[in-house]
């Protein structure tokens, strides 16, 4: 048994007790920081290659110190370990894998092993009680919580919530709030994760769904589910848009959220240190809600490009500034708050893009068709944009066109297919020319005018596309370039022979020593087969039909 200088056997206990209590953790987690601070100080005395290990009595307080030795039949540590037949001379019975406790005679902690012993239990503690903290926060992210600022460093915020401790970074702060020492604030956990100095509450006031609690907190109706916030966009410290939605149709979400005399929406502005609130119905017609999100902005049409993800948006020229507002924020969260990225034009702008590109695509019809301009127009009036819709489009649809029969659309998709077999068979000899390789030509997806492109840019081989990445494809080919997930399969497809002759389960083994490689028989190159047959564009939408693909006219 061991006796303690410094504290007596009931007194260790309620120091346990105490830290316990002032820390929030388990006193057992206390009392097992205390045996390992006792046993290294053992092994400081008795020396550290053995295995030393202190016991405290829950109940009375007394401690114990042993040392372990286990039975095996091999020695390979002297000092941790025994043969069976020096076991069985002082204990009967012990077998391998069974320990030889040994009781050690009292050590007196001296200053430099009690210094050790205390730092032992300090780091204990503090990792138990950040372990508390981590249990305790790691489910309750997307909470609003309330602390007092301990300090602040450069921006970066300790926030005290008293039995833990939030980090709100300078970006998470709002623009302009200086915080003191001692200031009350509400903030939001976005985050709370483990990291190597222990488990970290990451805080927020500039996280959109701060702002989304806030009006929860103050409308009862959210809160019970009533209105519903589909979503919020924030320029913070400035401005911002929240679109909501009522489940209830006697009930007015953009009314309720505003309060009698806008006493709920000004309570959260206050919060927010002033930052302007748009609260703006939301709608799942996409056209209607972009509208509704360029408030106060007037707008006249909308046209949606579903396969670009992007919608364009025509004002009058006294409400442009309005629509984009102060260095473009009113545009940037309505984008933000649709999903979509939105393009504004004035009717001035719309108009002349819409002759121009009218124009342009006459005079291509016009010239590839062999046509009047009569003809061409109508072409373009309809909706047809390039000469595969002409060349591929069922007869049936550009016989109906008015002026056109039969004879005509069949006339008109003849000159269309012979001039595109004209312009692949002057790209197939550009592409020669250019020395670009017939392996690249069979591969998927790439049609004859990339490979001229390929070779005006360097590009004639496998390797030299897939040296590549894919945003580096689209940029090289313009206005021609494919979407990113075909640009990917592409790269990819030109990757394929650097992996071709390996394992399925992996690399091919490695000869043993002695043993040369043989060398592989001469096969024949595998090519990716034969080129594809480009499919047959679709046909080009009626212009009253809402399903056809292109950007649809609201």
């Amino acid at each position: 048994m061991m006796e303690t200088t410094a504290l007596s056997r009931t007194e260790l206990l309620q120091v346990a007790d105490a830290v316990a209590r002032e820390k929030s953790i388990e006193r057992e987690e206390v009392l097992e920081a205390m045996e390992q601070a006792i046993g290294k100080a053992g092994r400081a005395k008795y020396g550290h290659e053995h295995d030393i290990r202190a016991e405290i009595d829950r109940r009375t307080g007394e401690i114990y110190l042993r040392r372990f030795r286990e039975v095996v039949e091999e020695i390979e540590n002297e000092f941790t370990q025994m043969t069976v037949e020096e076991a069985a001379a002082r204990e009967s019975g012990l077998g391998v894998g069974e320990f030889l406790i040994e009781d050690l005679p009292p050590i007196d902690l001296g200053r430099i092993a009690a210094q050790t012993a205390k730092q032992v239990i300090v780091q204990k503690v503090r990792e138990a009680e950040r372990q508390r903290q981590y249990e305790e926060f790691k489910d309750r992210a997307g909470e609003i919580v309330n602390g007092i600022v301990k300090r602040n460093e450069f921006g970066n915020v300790t926030v005290d919530r008293g039995r833990a401790e939030g980090l709100m970074r300078r970006d998470e702060s709002l623009p302009r709030e200086a915080l003191r020492t001692g200031d009350r604030v509400r903030s939001y956990i976005f985050d709370v994760r483990e990291e190597l100095r222990g488990p970290q509450i990451f805080l927020s006031r500039t996280h959109p769904q701060f702002m989304a609690m806030l009006f929860a907190q103050e409308v009862p109706e959210i809160y019970d589910g009533i209105i519903e916030i589909k979503s919020v966009a924030r320029d913070p410290g400035s401005r911002a848009k929240i679109a909501v939605i009522s489940h209830d149709s006697s009930i007015d979400p953009v009314g309720a959220c505003v309060g009698m005399r806008g006493s709920r929406v000004q309570a959260v502005v206050s919060e927010l240190q002033g930052e302007k609130i748009d609260i703006i119905p939301w709608s799942p017609d996409t056209a209607t809600f972009v509208v509704n999100a360029l408030a106060p902005a007037e707008v006249t049409k909308v046209v949606i490009d579903e396969d670009q993800g992007r919608i364009e948006v025509v004002v009058p020229d006294d409400q442009l500034s309005l629509a984009i507002g102060r260095r473009g924020q009113n545009v940037r969260l309505a984008s933000q708050l649709s999903g979509w990225e939105i393009d504004i034009l004035t009717e001035d702008e719309e108009s002349r893009r819409r002759q121009e590109e009218m124009r342009s695509r006459s005079q291509m019809f016009i010239e590839a068709l062999d046509v009047d301009d009569v003809i061409a127009h109508l072409l373009v009036a309809e909706g047809f944009t390039s000469l595969e819709q002409v060349a591929f489009v069922p007869i049936e649809e550009l016989a109906e066109i008015e002026g056109f029969d039969e004879d005509v659309a069949e006339e008109l998709r003849a000159r269309g297919r012979t001039f595109l077999e004209e312009q692949d068979r002057r790209f197939e000899e550009e592409r020669r020319g250019l020395g670009v390789s017939d392996d690249l030509a069979t591969l998927e997806g790439i049609s004859p005018s990339m490979l001229v492109q390929f070779g005006q840019n360097g590009i004639k081989t496998l390797d030299d596309l897939g040296d590549l990445a894919s945003d580096e494809l689209i940029e090289l080919l313009g206005e021609g370039a494919p979407q990113p997930e075909l640009a990917d399969k592409i790269i990819m497809a030109a990757r394929a022979h650097w992996f071709e002759g390996e394992d399925e389960g992996g690399s091919e083994a490695a000869p043993e020593d002695g043993e040369q490689a043989e060398e592989p028989a001469d096969e024949p190159e595998e090519t990716a087969g034969p080129a594809a047959p480009e499919a047959a564009p679709e046909p080009a939408p009626e212009p009253v039909e809402a399903e056809k693909s292109g950007p649809a006219e609201i």
